[in-house]
C-alpha cells in the first residue's frame, strides 16, 4: 500500500502529464496540408486570435512581404515557414525577372533562412499556359524529418534540405547552378540563400504529361513513398489532350526519387482542364487506401502500395473502386464543350477528405471553361467496384463552381465556393445548416481552429465564423489584396496569406 505522500506525488505526476499533453495537443508543426494526409481542414490548435490588425500591431507576430502573386498555403515544421510565391520582390539581385520561388523563413521573426529559385517553363510557342506567368510555386510543401518534399512551378518534384545551404550542397544532386540559371543565361553560382537539392524528378520529361498554367500538388507521405498527382492537361487551344495516355498519379521512391508505380486508368483523353487534385489516404476494412480525384470528375480509390519494386519495375496502381461524380456529364467529344456554362464535363480541383469511412469531395463544372454548378459529395469508401449507381451518401448543391476542400468537424461540413458562399452542411445526410453570402469568389479552403472557422476571399476579407450549427460570424477583416491561399494554424501562431503577404498573428502577436 502506498504512503498518503507517495498518493500525492503519483497525483502530481499524473497532472503534470496531462498538462504537458495538453500543452502538446494544442501547439503543434503543420508539416503538410490539412490533417495529416487524410487531407481535413481541421486543427487542434488552441487560443487562436479572432481579429487582428496590420495597422495598429493587434495580435500580429510578424509580417513578411511575399512576391506579386501568392497562390500556395503556407506549411510550417522544424522551426521553419514554406511558402510558395513568386520572384516579384526578389530577395537575391542575382534572381531577376519572372521565376517560381519556395521561401523558407525563420518560424519566430519570418526572416529569410534560404529560397529555392526555379526559372519558367519555356521551350513552345504556347509557353504562358505551361507555366502561367508571374504565378509562381503554387505547392504546399510537405515536411518529413530533415526533407521538404515540393513540386516546382516547372512540374518537378524535389527534395530539399530543409537547412538548405547553411550545412553544405549536400548530393547526389549537386548541379544547383544549373538548375537555378535560366536556359542560355551565365551560370548563376549557389549561395547561402539558395535551396540544397537532394534530388529532382521532372514528372513532364519522365512519365511523359502534358503541363497546363500551373503546377500544383500537395505531396502525400506513406512510409516510403511518395504520392502526387501529375497535372497533366490540355493544350494551349483548350481542345487537345496531347499526353491521353500518360498517368495522372504516381509513386516515388521517398530516399531517392525513383519512379516506383502509376496509375493506369488513361484518365488523361477524359481531362477536361487539368490534373490538380492531390491524394488522400485512409485505412477502409483494414487495407490501406489512396483517394484520388481525377481531372475527369471521378474519384478514385487504389491500393496503397506495401513494399517497394524491385530496380527497374514500374508497377501499376490497382484499382478498388470509382466513382463517377457527374454521370450524366458529356463522355465524348468534351473539349466540343469549352465555354458552355449550361453543359459541360465536371473536373474535380480540390482535394478529397477522408473522414469515419466517407470520402468527401468537391466536384462540377470548370471554373474558366465549363458549367455553372457544382455539389459537395459524400462517398461510401468502403464499397468496390464501380460504385457509381451505389457509392454515394448524399450531394449538396454549391454556387457556380469549387475550388476548396471541405473541412469536417463536430458532426458538420464547412466548405466555400466560387459563387462567394460558405456552407455549414450536416456531415450524416447533407442536409444544408446555414449558408453565408460572402460577396465575392472564394477560392481558398476553409480551415476550422480553436472553434473558429477561418475562411480567406479573394474580396480580401477574411471571414471567422463560431464552428458550430448556427451561423454566427465573428469577424470580417480586410487585408493588403485577394486570398487564394487556406489558412494553416501551428504552434499558437495563424498563418494568412494574401497575393502580396505572409501574415502571422497570435493572442498579443506572441
Amino acid at each position: 500500500m502506498k504512503s498518503p505522500n507517495g498518493y500525492r506525488l503519483t497525483t502530481l505526476l499524473i497532472a503534470s502529464c496531462l498538462v504537458a499533453t495538453a500543452l502538446t495537443a494544442q501547439a503543434a508543426d503543420q508539416p503538410q496540408w490539412g490533417e495529416t494526409f487524410a487531407r481535413n481542414m481541421v486543427s487542434s490548435e488552441k487560443d487562436l486570435p479572432t481579429t487582428f490588425n496590420p495597422d495598429t500591431g493587434e495580435n500580429i507576430k510578424w509580417v513578411v512581404d511575399l512576391g506579386s502573386e501568392t497562390h500556395a498555403t503556407p506549411i510550417v515544421a522544424h522551426g521553419r515557414v514554406f511558402i510558395g510565391t513568386n520572384n516579384g520582390k526578389p530577395r537575391d539581385p542575382k534572381h531577376k525577372g519572372d521565376r517560381g520561388v519556395l521561401f523558407c523563413l525563420d518560424e519566430k521573426d519570418g526572416s529569410l533562412l534560404w529560397q529555392w529559385v526555379v526559372p519558367k517553363l519555356t521551350g513552345s510557342p504556347f509557353d504562358p499556359y505551361l507555366d502561367w506567368p508571374r504565378g509562381g510555386i503554387c505547392s504546399p510543401v510537405s515536411v518529413e524529418g530533415s526533407r521538404v518534399y515540393a513540386m516546382s512551378n516547372r512540374g518537378e518534384v524535389a527534395c530539399l534540405d530543409v537547412n538548405g545551404m547553411a550545412d553544405g550542397n549536400d548530393g547526389p544532386f549537386t548541379d544547383e547552378a544549373r538548375h537555378m540559371t535560366p536556359a542560355g543565361d551565365t551560370l548563376l553560382e549557389p549561395g547561402p540563400l539558395d535551396a540544397d537539392i537532394i534530388w529532382l524528378y521532372d514528372v513532364h520529361a519522365e512519365v511523359k504529361t502534358y503541363p497546363h498554367d500551373a503546377a500544383n500538388s500537395s505531396i502525400l507521405i506513406d512510409g516510403p513513398f511518395l504520392y502526387l498527382n501529375t497535372n497533366n492537361g490540355v493544350d494551349n487551344t483548350h481542345r487537345r489532350n496531347r499526353a491521353p495516355d500518360a498517368p495522372s498519379l504516381i509513386v516515388l521512391e521517398k530516399a531517392t526519387g525513383r519512379l516506383l508505380a502509376m496509375d493506369n486508368e488513361k484518365i488523361g483523353g477524359m481531362v477536361f482542364h487539368c490534373t490538380w487534385s492531390s491524394p488522400a489516404i485512409g485505412q477502409v476494412n483494414g487495407r490501406k487506401l489512396i483517394f484520388f480525384g481525377g481531372g475527369d470528375g471521378v474519384m478514385y480509390a487504389f491500393e496503397a502500395l506495401k513494399t517497394i519494386p524491385p530496380a527497374g519495375k514500374v508497377e501499376t496502381l490497382k484499382r478498388v473502386w470509382r466513382f463517377d461524380c457527374d454521370p450524366t456529364a458529356p463522355k465524348k467529344n468534351i473539349h466540343e464543350y469549352k465555354n458552355n456554362r449550361t453543359v459541360s464535363p465536371s473536373n474535380i480541383k480540390s482535394m478529397p477528405v477522408f473522414h469515419d469511412n466517407r470520402v468527401y469531395v468537391t466536384v462540377g463544372g470548370d471554373i474558366w471553361w465549363g458549367k455553372e454548378i457544382a455539389w459537395l459529395q459524400c462517398i461510401d469508401a468502403t464499397k468496390e467496384g464501380d460504385i457509381t449507381q451505389t457509392g454515394l451518401l448524399w450531394s449538396y448543391p454549391l454556387e457556380k463552381h469549387c475550388c476548396s476542400t471541405p473541412s469536417i468537424y463536430n458532426g458538420m461540413v464547412f466548405v466555400a465556393d466560387s459563387g462567394g458562399f460558405v456552407h455549414c452542411i450536416n456531415a450524416a445526410d447533407g442536409k444544408p445548416l446555414w449558408r453565408h453570402e460572402a460577396g465575392g469568389e472564394i477560392w481558398a479552403s476553409t480551415l476550422v481552429a480553436d472553434g473558429k472557422l477561418y475562411v480567406p476571399t479573394r474580396r480580401r476579407n477574411l471571414l471567422v465564423f463560431q464552428a458550430q450549427k448556427e451561423e454566427h460570424l465573428l469577424a470580417a477583416l480586410q487585408l493588403d489584396s485577394a486570398m487564394n491561399a487556406s489558412a494553416t494554424a501551428a504552434n499558437g501562431t495563424l498563418y494568412i496569406t494574401t497575393m502580396r503577404k505572409l501574415y502571422a498573428v497570435s493572442m498579443a502577436g506572441k
